[in-house]
């Protein structure tokens, strides 16, 4: 029996981006893995309904990873069937003045996901132990003691009936230039276009060593790391979906019981 999709890609203790961007984990192409992609899709619809009809547990999605990674791809493909009504993205920019006046976690708890739900966030808590580092805003100290918090964090959510699926959208500099210039050459896609992307991307040593350190210091036993190679979308699609998928078959979720006599009733 092949490993499942999680065993495949959780992080190394040691090494957690040592997987290659462009790898297609054994996929052989587009054209046969959509299908298997749409089979995803389309489980994944039940399962969200049996989540939503259990209403008692809930999963959080955390979706990491450098610009252009392919974070709202990943959204708009792995959750195209599910109801709206059950699912919640949120995306997080810089906080303001009302956010950075409090801990680091309190926008972040305020928006998990609700009994029932499935929760995405685009980009997310990590932004402060990753990027406010590398732009200096905190120390190694400070990013230390914000490693444990977060550890402890996540912990209070997943005894609380919350399942975490981390998720490092592992995008080549090669790649990431040619999304990056797609940007600002086609007119529908010029709006996403950041001066600040670029900036980042001279800094792109920077955050590889960033992000490692934090996917090392952070993924446990109870919420791993996976990283995803990103390099090719329909690969990246496949595997967060999958993920999606073994996740909440582990959980079970279970509707609620039908009324007694409901069975046979007919409706006149």
């Amino acid at each position: 029996m092949a490993p499942s999709m999680r065993a495949r890609l959780r992080a190394s203790e040691t090494s957690s981006l040592a997987a290659k961007a462009g790898d297609r984990l054994g996929l052989r192409d587009k054209a046969t893995t959509a299908p298997l992609s749409q089979a995803h899709v389309e489980r994944l619809a039940v399962l969200q309904n049996h989540l939503w009809g259990e209403h008692r547990r809930s999963v959080l999605l955390v979706l990491q990873g450098l610009d252009a990674a392919g974070k709202d791809g990943t959204i708009r493909h792995v959750f195209t069937g599910v109801n709206p009504q059950g699912c919640r993205v949120v995306s997080f920019k810089p906080p303001n003045d009302v956010e950075a006046a409090h801990d680091f976690l309190w926008r972040v708890h305020h928006v998990c996901p609700r009994a029932g739900e499935i929760g995405i966030f685009n980009r997310s808590h990590y932004e402060d132990v990753v990027t406010t580092f590398v732009l200096g805003l905190i120390n190694d100290k400070e990013r230390r003691r914000r490693f444990r918090m977060v550890r402890d964090f996540e912990h209070l959510l997943l005894s609380e009936g919350t399942a975490v699926v981390k998720v490092f959208l592992h995008i080549s500099k090669e790649e990431q230039r040619e999304r990056l210039q797609a940007r600002i050459d086609n007119p529908e896609k010029r709006w996403k276009y950041n001066p600040a992307d670029l900036e980042a991307r001279r800094q792109w040593d920077q955050y590889q060593r960033a992000y490692s350190d934090a996917i090392e210091a952070t993924s446990t036993d109870e919420a791993p790391w996976f990283v995803v190679p990103a390099d090719h979308k329909w690969v990246r699609n496949y595997a967060v979906s999958t993920l999606m998928v073994e996740t909440l078959e582990e959980m079970k979720p279970r509707l609620p019981a039908d009324l007694p006599g409901v069975a046979g009733t007919i409706v006149e």
